[in-house]
């Protein structure tokens, strides 16, 4: 599945229009504590979190994720987002809680490992 296309599924709308959208997503993964991120991170993954300051991007970049979920129409400052176009990662937000994006992921087939 593409970033595009979870978009479409989570009723996610992008805070960063045209960046890498079509990169695909290998898997999922929701935690808000980044070390243990940084740990279990994984190119292609899709990151849910409710966190929104810089270091965010720079996990999500180290790890070559796919994209950051933002649940519940969180906001990201935006210097976090211009960071996130910097790195060409996609963020995305959407009105759906966290358990909410991984039960439609989970159901779409996306793993929760790559």
């Amino acid at each position: 599945m593409k970033v595009f296309e979870l978009a479409r599924l989570i009723d996610a709308k992008s805070l960063t229009p045209g960046v890498q959208e079509d990169k695909e997503v290998r898997c999922g993964y929701t935690c808000d504590l980044l070390s243990w991120v940084m740990a279990h991170g994984a190119e292609g993954m899709a990151w849910v979190t409710v966190q929104i300051h810089m270091n965010v991007i720079a996990v999500a970049s180290l790890a070559e994720m796919a994209c950051v979920i933002l649940p519940e129409n969180i906001e990201m400052p935006p210097e976090s987002l211009k960071k996130a176009e910097d790195e060409g990662l996609t963020v995305l937000q959407s009105p759906l809680t966290a358990f909410g994006i991984c039960g439609r992921m989970a159901a779409a087939g996306i793993p929760d490992k790559a």
